[in-house]
């Protein structure tokens, strides 16, 4: 798309917001980012007025430090980066929707949000359900990768981490972040995770941003 092409429409903008962190040690560093970017791609691919911007790879994700590879900008960060994206925006995009792939963005994106919605341009956001004692690098993830980039996933290196439940977990990850609780930086177990389960995931998601779109 060119400035003449954008300026000829009126446009729903798509953000995938990713992440660059560990995923254990069966996953590449960028598998938020790559999760953002399928279910926004699968959601605009059907409706003619979507489109998508060049993802954000890099956001809030302290809980990961002392994993090799992980880069963290901070929750404060990510939301000045999303109110000025917001503020900054022309009148060719009519609305703004954020596609967040990572967890750990959910308190910037909320805060995004709310201060868009103060300042008068709306801002809204779409994140995976909760995924309870599956939350990272475990068969949901696993299973998405599978059916987004089968090439990138190294299912002979999958093993679990630890299965509790976040809310048993988040005393020691808020003092000690996810190696506090997991030394292979796993929380839930990938075992039994397939390409066919993943596809039946971000068709579950994509419908979820598109019933968005359209509402």
């Amino acid at each position: 798309m060119t400035t003449r092409e954008a300026a000829a429409g009126r446009w729903q903008l798509l953000i995938p917001l990713g992440s660059t962190e560990q995923h254990g040690p069966h996953l590449p560093l960028d598998t938020d980012t790559r999760i953002a970017i399928g279910v926004a791609d699968r959601a605009a691919a059907g409706i003619a007025d979507v489109v998508v911007a060049p993802a954000l790879p890099i956001s809030a994700a302290g809980e990961h430090a002392g994993f090799a590879g992980t880069l963290s900008m901070g929750a404060d960060a990510v939301t000045a980066m999303l109110l000025e994206i917001v503020r900054t925006a022309g009148p060719e995009f009519a609305s703004i929707t954020v596609i967040n792939g990572h967890g750990g963005n959910y308190a910037a994106v909320t805060a995004a949000v709310e201060r868009c919605a103060y300042e008068g341009r709306a801002l809204r956001a779409w994140s995976p359900a909760n995924l309870a004692g599956d939350a990272h690098a475990g068969r949901t993830e696993t299973s998405v990768m599978l059916a987004i980039a089968p090439e990138s996933v190294r299912l002979d290196r999958a093993e679990a981490g630890s299965t509790a439940s976040i809310v048993e977990m988040m005393p020691q990850l808020r003092d000690g972040g996810v190696a506090a609780v997991s030394p292979n930086g796993v929380l839930g177990d990938p075992a039994g995770a397939s390409r066919e389960e993943g596809v039946a995931i971000l068709e579950t998601w994509v419908a979820e941003v598109v019933a968005m779109l359209r509402g």
